[in-house]
């Protein structure tokens, strides 16, 4: 089913300056944090946070804690299906650039970081709450996340991909705050201590279906885990500084979207439960609006439903049985 979509890709910095563009997709965190009366001290606080922790991470051949910065880039994926002369917005993505100001070498940074989808926000926001409308108990469609897998895999394996990146990406979210996290022996000089749940989440199980795997690990200083989705080795086909401008670019953003987790004022221990009624946090000097997240959401994943799902449906399933696994 590759041959089935084409993309395109657009980028867009990331900076004080940044104004969402028209067609961007609102529920992407780092939109919400460029409205309203505080937005250029939200955006130069963000960034702030990001350079320092990314020099805090960095520490060797850099004894002022300044030798780095991090530039990114919102990176917009439209997608078109055979057939159809209609561009739909698929992806939004973050791509970070690692400046080296000692030898003003730039590098490339690991495409991936911060994840938003339109099918991702149909299936989390429309359609699994539609399917558990009235059951008893909770449960999951057949075929969840089938169709955002074939996209996604279908993306990373175009030549619009290939053609703006050198490694395949490596996406970093949040801890569930429904699984315990138990602490293992295993430890990186980067990524920190690793974590395992006692099963597999949900969203464990969707990004499976985008060909990706999942390790947990709370690097140095941190004070809760991530979640690391990637393809291959993770802790081998990637640099050090590769892994510091994600780790760097999401625990900033995770300090401001769930303060309760990852910026709590106590450290993981051996076992973990996050919790987003923690009382026991510092807030940043950024203002997210998390209801707002959660409203458009459900707008945008309808907006999937009524653009792309719907229209293409027929299309689409009888593709699907082509998509190699």
């Amino acid at each position: 089913m590759t041959e089935s979509f084409t993309f395109a890709i657009k980028e867009l910095r990331f900076d004080e300056t940044y104004t969402p563009a028209d067609n961007t997709r609102l529920t992407t965190n780092f939109a919400n944090l460029a409205r309203g009366e505080h937005r250029q001290e939200n955006l130069s606080n963000a960034l702030k946070m990001i350079d320092n922790r990314f020099n805090d991470l960095a520490r060797w051949d850099n004894p002022r804690g300044d030798r780095y910065a991090v530039e990114l880039d919102i990176v917009s994926v439209e997608m078109t299906v055979e057939g159809s002369k209609e561009a739909l917005p698929a992806i939004e993505i973050l791509k970070p650039t690692i400046v080296d100001r000692k030898t003003g070498a730039r590098i490339d940074g690991l495409v991936g970081n911060n994840f938003s989808s339109y099918v991702r926000d149909y299936d989390f926001s429309v359609r699994l709450p539609e399917h558990n409308t009235g059951r008893a108990g909770f449960s999951v469609p057949d075929d969840f996340g089938e169709l955002h897998g074939q996209i996604f895999k279908s993306f990373v394996a175009s030549d619009a991909f290939r053609a703006h990146f050198r490694k395949p990406p490596v996406i970093c979210l949040s801890v569930s705050d429904s699984k315990t996290y138990r602490r293992t022996a295993n430890s990186h000089p980067v990524l920190g201590i690793e974590y395992e749940p006692n099963e597999s989440s949900l969203t464990e199980q969707y990004f499976k279906k985008m060909g990706l795997q999942v390790r947990y690990f709370m690097p140095p200083r941190s004070v809760a885990p991530l979640a690391f989705f990637f393809v291959g080795d993770l802790l081998n086909d990637y640099s050090n500084l590769e892994l510091i401008a994600t780790i760097s670019t999401m625990e900033a953003f995770q300090k401001i979207y769930r303060p309760e987790i990852y910026n709590a004022n106590s450290v993981a221990g051996e076992s973990y439960r996050p919790s987003l009624k923690h009382q026991d946090y510092s807030l940043t000097r950024v203002t997210y609006d998390r209801d707002e997240r959660s409203r458009l959401a459900v707008e945008q994943g309808k907006y999937a439903e009524e653009h792309l799902i719907k229209p293409l449906r027929a299309f689409l399933d009888e593709g699907s049985t082509k998509l190699a696994v």
